[in-house]
């Protein structure tokens, strides 16, 4: 007669769950660099705008700003977005908005208010542009976190401080407003752009329409306001801003969105105010006191603190 085997089993306990990936920390410290590194470069767009704004009518500096960027990213962008094409034909409505946003409108508007704008006064008022993106960001359903919100709102304690303490608004004021608006929303954006697409076809892309939704303005402001003389000082600028601000810049900017998020990047881009504010020191003279450097402190602090907050 056979006998049961009554032996008991121990269940195989089930294996625990694997603990959520932690974003890696090279990433997120190239992200930061390069977000760094466009708003850095920006800053001296700032001073260059104020410098052509008596010698370059604002359409015609934002033209051939583009298309001296264009010149550099088409050996390295063009045969991508070729590639691409029916992807880009796919999303043509988003190419198109980041096109209008990020080229064609943001450095039109930012050219006009360097008409009658201090560069200081230009680079405090783009520092609001970080807020808005933390609202899109949020709205998004992006969890911001207690710390980068502390962040944000030091940096933007340090910049409101600094306006407050500083000369009063010019008309050109209202043209950085807008600016500030358009970058903003061209930043959040970047937070959608379709997966698959290429960063330096995309960058050609929007470069090339960008372009072409300047032509029109571009005929009427020859038109009516004439060229300009092309002489060394101004051609340098122009090359200044069509390279390092426009393909590097860019570049870099949108590489960090893609590696950091948008909130994170605009805390990064509080650095603005300080950049210029120390270029309009060294290169044209501005004064700067105690109160500034004390409110250039709460910034970097600010920026700081919310940078580097985990996601």
């Amino acid at each position: 007669m056979a006998v049961a085997d009554r032996r008991t089993v121990t269940p195989t306990p089930a294996p625990a769950p694997a603990a959520p990936p932690t974003p890696a920390a090279a990433p997120v410290a190239l992200g930061i660099g390069l977000a760094v590194l466009a708003t850095v470069v920006w800053s001296g767009s700032f001073v260059a705008s104020r410098a052509l704004g008596d010698s370059v009518p604002p359409v015609q500096h934002a033209f051939w700003r583009w298309v001296v960027a264009l010149a550099v990213v088409a050996p390295f962008g063009a045969r991508r977005a070729w590639r691409q094409r029916a992807l880009i034909r796919r999303h043509l409505g988003f190419v198109l908005l980041a096109s209008l946003l990020g080229v064609a409108v943001y450095n039109t508007l930012v050219n006009q208010a360097g008409v009658t704008t201090p560069a200081a006064n230009m680079g405090m008022i783009m520092a609001a542009s970080p807020v808005l993106m933390a609202v899109y960001e949020r709205a998004g359903g992006v969890r911001l976190g207690a710390r980068r919100v502390a962040g944000l709102l030091v940096a933007c304690t340090g910049v409101l401080l600094l306006v407050g303490g500083g000369a009063g608004f010019s008309a050109g004021d209202l043209w950085m407003i807008a600016a500030a608006c358009c970058f903003g929303s061209y930043s959040a954006l970047l937070r959608r752009r379709p997966a698959g697409l290429d960063g330096v076809g995309f960058l050609f892309t929007t470069f090339l329409l960008g372009t072409l939704m300047l032509l029109p303005a571009q005929g009427v402001s020859l038109a009516a306001q004439g060229g300009f003389s092309p002489e060394p000082g101004t051609v340098l600028a122009l090359l200044y801003v069509g390279v390092a601000s426009s393909a590097v810049a860019f570049f870099a900017w949108n590489k960090a969105i893609s590696l950091i998020g948008p909130s994170r990047a605009g805390v990064v881009y509080y650095l603005q105010p300080v950049c210029v504010a120390l270029l309009s020191w060294a290169l044209l003279s501005e004064p700067t006191g105690w109160t500034q450097a004390g409110c250039m402190a709460l910034i970097l602090g600010g920026v700081v603190l919310g940078a580097g907050a985990r996601r």
